[in-house]
């Protein structure tokens, strides 16, 4: 392309790196390109917990509307933050190969972890899973950007507090104080990212094949499809996790309460062929093993905490 790729993107550090990674990628391939930096709703609303903003794609609802309005060419996303079903006329251009998708806890010595404790995330998956396991703990909102959560934690008396180990290592704030969560299923396609255009974007389309990974492609597919059939939007404590090795697809899932009282879990592996599709049953395992009314029950409560 003779004229700047421009290239949307949330102007959060991490949003930033993740763009200018897409930058280098596509400038290696001989085009030219352009950041255009925005705010979503979800970066300037940091006083409510995400579920209580009762909207899907608050973090890509500003780059849906910029790519529609013909002001950005492609936008960049951490997949996770991106609803199941993409705004008509926008389409999943390239998908990059997959950095780590596991949590990772970020704490203040771990002498804490048999005993009663006190815990930050604003993820009601991570909230779930993490009561499942540690009941005796109390779990606090935690929202804002990762260098404004980090700063939070350590001006708080928190034991604690999750953060995604892609996000951490993609701007270098790990820190040494911080162990993998590898029991707690992560989001679906956490650790991944999506570029999309327009549909009728043949030029960004074609261009974008070239970075696009098709078996991190499949296993978020697979891990979204999950998803969409239970019904969970960015809203219930669901995870899941697909991986392909030795030619074969393991999957793990999981549907807990919002107190992470009790969970759903289910443990596949499966052939892999790229034109075999399993989200969608392994979800259907987890409704007919109580999932139709786990969701009930989270719809209810959710519905509640909004009124």
């Amino acid at each position: 392309m003779s004229t700047p790729i421009r290239i949307g993107t949330r102007d959060s550090e991490l949003a930033l790196w993740q763009a200018n990674h897409i930058r280098e990628l596509l400038e290696r391939l001989g085009h030219k390109t352009k950041l255009v930096p925005v705010k979503s709703t979800g970066d300037l609303v940091l006083d409510k917990p995400l579920y209580e903003m009762g909207i899907t794609g608050i973090f890509t609802k500003t780059l849906d509307i910029a790519l529609l309005q013909g002001k950005i060419d492609i936008a960049v996303h951490s997949m996770k933050d991106v609803p199941t079903q993409l705004p008509d006329g926008i389409v999943e251009a390239a998908i990059l190969e997959r950095a780590s998708p596991y949590d990772v806890l970020v704490h203040k010595g771990l002498q804490f972890l048999d005993q009663e404790g006190a815990i930050a995330t604003g993820s009601l998956r991570r909230k779930a899973q993490w009561l499942y396991k540690y009941p005796k703990h109390k779990i606090s909102d935690l929202r804002g950007n990762v260098n404004t959560r980090m700063q939070k934690l350590n001006d708080s008396d928190w034991n604690g507090a999750i953060f995604a180990e892609a996000g951490l290592h993609r701007i270098d704030l790990t820190p040494k104080n911080s162990i993998r969560l590898d029991w707690m299923i992560p989001a679906p396609a956490q650790g991944a990212l999506l570029v999309a255009t327009q549909d009728n974007n043949v030029k960004c389309l074609e261009i974008l094949k070239k970075i696009h990974h098709p078996e991190t492609a499949y296993c978020v597919r697979l891990e979204r499809d999950f998803l969409r059939r239970l019904e969970g939007g960015c809203t219930a404590p669901i995870g899941a996790l697909a991986t392909i090795s030795e030619n074969r697809v393991h999957f793990r899932g999981v549907l807990s309460t919002l107190d992470g009282t009790r969970q759903i879990f289910l443990e596949k592996s499966a052939a892999y062929a790229p034109n075999l599709e399993y989200g969608k049953a392994y979800a259907e395992e987890i409704l007919q093993n109580g999932g139709v009314d786990m969701m009930k029950e989270i719809r209810l409560q959710l519905n509640s905490n909004h009124a």
